[in-house]
This record gives C-alpha cells, structure tokens and sequence, in this order.
C-alpha cells in the first residue's frame, strides 16, 4: 500500500496534536493541516489580490523589482529562481511580503521593510492581515514540533521572535508544450518550517525515502506544512526536509495558471542554530558540529538558487 502524507487536525488536544504532527514530520518531513482557523473570507480576498496583481502589464510589474534584493520584498520576475543543481529556471513568477520593523531595530538590516503595489486596492492590508494569521499559526504548530521533541511548549517563541519570515504570493502560469523546464524543480525549503496555502490544484509532489513522488493533496482549505532545512539542522535530520517539487500539469490542466501561497517561517535573523543535545547520541552524532547564525545560512543558500550574487 502506497505511504500517504496525514490529514491532521490543529483541534485536536495539544498533546495528540504534538505526536501525529511530530510523527508525520518525521516520516515524511511534510504534513496535511485542517482546522488552522485562519478565515476563509480573509483567503479568498488574498487569493483575489494575488491574481490582480499577477494579471498587471509586465512593465508596472517589473517597477517593484530590486535589484540585489535577492528577493526578499516586492516582485520576482518570471524565470528568475532556479533550485539548487537545476539546469532550468523555475517556470513561476511571486511576490514577497516580509516582516517590517521599526526604525532602529538591531534586525532592521537583515530585514528591509515591504513595498506595496499601488495599482492593486486592499492589497497592504490585506497581506498584512494574512501575514499575521500565518505568523500565529505558525507558532502553534512550532508549539507542536517542541512538545514532540520533549522541550517546553513555548521552546521556539524566542526563536521565532521579529523572525525573517516571508510570505510569497506564487503565480504558475499557463504551461505551453514542449515545456522547457517544470513549474518548481526539486527542492527543500532553506527556512524553519513552510506553511502552504492553494495545494489542492494537483501538482505538489514529494520523494519519498524509497525514490518514489508522493502526490500532496490537502483538503480544501487545508494547509501542507513542511521542515525546512534549518529545521532538519537543529534537529541532526531527525526531522528531514524533505525533496519536493510542482510538475507541470496533466494534459487538459496546461492552460490554467496556478496560484500559491506559502509562508517560510525563518528563525530570528541573529538566532545561532546549533544542534540540539536531545538529537544527539551514540546512534546519531552531531552532523553539524559548527553552528551558524540563521542569516548566515540563510545569505548562503539564496547564492546557491539564483536570487544572490
């Protein structure tokens, strides 16, 4: 019988929730979220904002592109990003909102504040508000995470705290054949867990640890979520960060665009990541002996996809 990524439900008593998220985490480094409580007007508008912005002339567009940003706020253009060892760009387009901090804030360099399109009405507020939903919601399934590890509940809110996290607002458009490339090669998430909204149109696939791509297909209005490799570094791969990607579409799915919104949860810009003693033992030694700042990670993988020199 073929493995299948868990439907869970964020309802559930925090302990039951702490070992089925846990448990799923570590079988596949991927797991299926219901019941998140953020509300489905507020994602409707959000998918509504996204697609008049995507549907904007290039030219405008292309004016909320900045140059050696690396990508961190505003648009990235169509073919920019390319997975690490990819021979082809990603065939995919996004926008990126981040976290603003006041003026003077010792992060503030790590962390530039966002620009906003114009042209788009409700759009500032709009993301702002869904950023905040993803911010919160992410912190209970961290609250998870620490529980399943066996460390107190509350072990990642300093981690977390004024984090670099990103929200990217992602259009696939229409596929024309031969297609050269793939919607998103494979790849892992460099952050400390990814929240995704709008998996359900097919694609998302994952590789499992027997070679075989799993399809990730959650319930309307679900969430997937997924280890980032910062993640599977503090935890010494106990928790993997797992190799996924989105395939072009069937035949019949070419002409339809596809639009998505993952949040990558990052650590707090300064946050040493160093591993964790509990996943250290004679049966797994420490694999990353040298521990390093989540912003150095984090400038040194952007250089090996594409949006840093």
């Amino acid at each position: 019988m073929t493995a299948a990524v868990p439907v869970i439900s964020l309802s559930l008593p925090a302990d039951r929730f702490a070992q089925d998220f846990g448990a799923s985490f570590e079988r596949f480094g991927f797991a299926m979220i219901t019941d998140h409580g953020i509300d489905p007007a507020l994602i409707d508008r959000a998918w509504t904002k996204a697609k008049e912005f995507f549907a904007l002339p290039e030219a405008v567009k292309r004016a909320y592109f900045i140059p050696g940003g690396g990508g961190a706020r505003g648009y990235t253009p169509f073919g920019t990003e390319i997975a690490k060892g990819a021979k082809e760009v990603d065939l995919k387009e996004f926008w990126h909102v981040g976290r603003d901090l006041p003026a003077g804030h010792r992060l503030a360099a790590q962390q530039p504040n966002n620009v906003w399109p114009g042209e788009v009405e409700s759009f500032r507020t709009t993301f702002e508000a869904l950023f905040a939903e993803f911010d919160r919601v992410g912190g209970r399934l961290l609250s998870g995470i620490a529980r399943y590890l066996g460390l107190a509940p509350d072990f990642f809110d300093d981690t977390v705290k004024d984090g670099n996290s990103v929200m990217r607002l992602l259009h696939y458009p229409p596929v024309e054949a031969p297609a050269k490339g793939i919607r998103a090669e494979a790849h892992e998430d460099i952050n400390t867990i990814t929240l995704l909204l709008g998996a359900e149109e097919a694609g998302l696939e994952i590789l499992d640890k027997d070679g075989s791509w799993l399809p990730v297909s959650p319930p309307p209005g679900a969430m997937a979520v997924n280890v980032g490799d910062m993640l599977q570094r503090l935890t010494n791969n106990r928790l993997p960060s797992t190799t996924h990607r989105v395939r072009n579409p069937d035949e019949g799915r070419a002409g339809v665009a596809r639009y998505s919104m993952p949040f990558f949860l990052h650590f707090r810009s300064d946050y040493r990541i160093e591993t964790l003693d509990s996943c250290i033992d004679a049966e797994h030694p420490d694999l990353y002996p040298v521990p390093i700042t989540a912003d150095d990670y984090l400038q040194e993988r952007l250089r090996e996809i594409g949006l840093k020199k």
